[in-house]
């Protein structure tokens, strides 16, 4: 096998692969990516097994053939050669001794046989929707945040695509708080229910151009999703189960509503959580009056109040919260006012917008009123 490369090509094929690299394994074919030139095209490939990504690179095939070379050493060479046009070539023979050059800097590397590479699944394409790069990449940014880390409920740690006629709805939860995302699609399709793993979405967002012209077609499988655009192919297990009754958090009824400006609450927020400390569960405190809103934040290195005006409906509360839940819902909302509607300081607190394109639900925290 030889191939004749761009740097700037090679190594930007090189980054989308490297994030479906496995980095725990006792495969070390999965610690390596595959460098398929067998056809008319030269593929990059990496599969860990539950993420596997394939991308098509520019460049010249002098001998076909194919090669899995170990990604942490590729990768370090490749960067670390010097740019400019000087082409790079990689070289392997049949004992899978692989030799890159650019310019005067000549590596030698042992490969492996590309024939051992797990390759990624086999995707029907009948059940699948289409969605611009802009569109998911938002999506993904406006829920991903209130997924769990936490592998004890695998449920949490991934986000529900539904699909009802022309509607797509996005959710993740933590168990603390909830997004919810509606898009209007441009056509209509089939229902499709699935759990895509949070990993996923967190990997496919770095690699979207985000360009509102560029589209992403989405295929489900049973066990399966598949992410396509551009020269690149995602394929990821789904996680297995069935996923929330979201239907049952929501309600519609609240005794108190605020609307609210945006940045101005939010800037407050961020200021007030000057007092907290990493691992510290101080609340913020909001006591919301006829057309005010009072902020409250009372740790051991100080305390901070301040006011907002608001518009208010209902009963007036005083209600506490993670300023840190609070803060990662309004940073990732574009309008300018929000409203949030409440019922008492127990229960929930509903950000969201008239048409609920979007939905973000907050769990309150309990906070001892005689000490603040």
């Amino acid at each position: 096998m030889k191939l004749i490369f761009k740097k700037d090509d090679l190594l930007n094929g090189i980054n989308i692969v490297l994030k479906a690299v496995s980095s725990k394994t006792t495969m070390p074919i999965l610690e390596c990516i595959l460098i398929d030139a067998s056809s008319d095209k030269i593929k990059l490939t990496a599969n860990d097994m539950e993420l596997g990504i394939e991308t098509i690179t520019e460049g010249i095939i002098d001998e076909r053939g194919k090669i899995a070379l170990d990604a942490k050493l590729l990768s370090e060479i490749i960067r670390k050669l010097s740019g400019g046009d000087a082409p790079i070539t990689i070289e392997a023979d049949n004992f899978f001794n692989t030799t890159i050059t650019c310019e005067s800097s000549v590596f030698h590397i042992q490969g492996k046989d590309g024939e051992e590479f797990s390759y990624l699944p086999y995707i029907e394409k009948d059940h699948y929707i289409g969605i611009s790069q802009f569109t998911l990449k938002e999506v993904i940014r406006q829920t991903l945040f209130s997924i769990s880390v936490n592998d004890s409920n695998k449920m949490m740690t991934g986000e529900l695509f539904q699909v009802t006629d022309d509607q797509l709805k996005v959710v993740s939860l933590d168990g603390h708080r909830m997004s919810i995302r509606k898009i209007t699609l441009k056509d209509h399709y089939q229902d499709i229910k699935v759990i895509v793993p949070g990993k996923t979405l967190s990997e496919i967002s770095k690699i979207l151009n985000g360009d509102n012209e560029s589209e992403v077609l989405i295929f489900f499988s049973k066990n399966h999703i598949l992410f396509e655009f551009d020269n690149t192919i995602v394929v990821s297990r789904l996680i297995d189960g069935e996923y929330f009754r979201i239907e049952q958090m929501l309600s519609s009824d609240y005794e108190t509503k605020v609307t609210i400006n945006k940045r101005e609450f939010l800037d407050n927020i961020d200021r007030a959580s000057i007092f907290i400390r990493e691992n510290d569960k101080k609340p913020i405190i909001l006591n919301i009056t006829d057309s005010l809103m009072e902020l409250k934040m009372n740790s051991s290195f100080g305390s901070m109040n301040s006011e907002v005006a608001i518009q208010k409906t209902g009963r007036d509360i005083m209600i506490g919260f993670n300023p840190k839940f609070l803060m990662d819902a309004l940073r990732i909302i574009d309008d300018e006012e929000i409203d949030l509607y409440m019922m008492n300081p127990k229960s929930p607190c509903f950000i969201k917008d008239q048409d609920e394109n979007y939905i973000y639900l907050i769990l309150p925290v309990n906070f001892n009123a005689a000490a603040i």
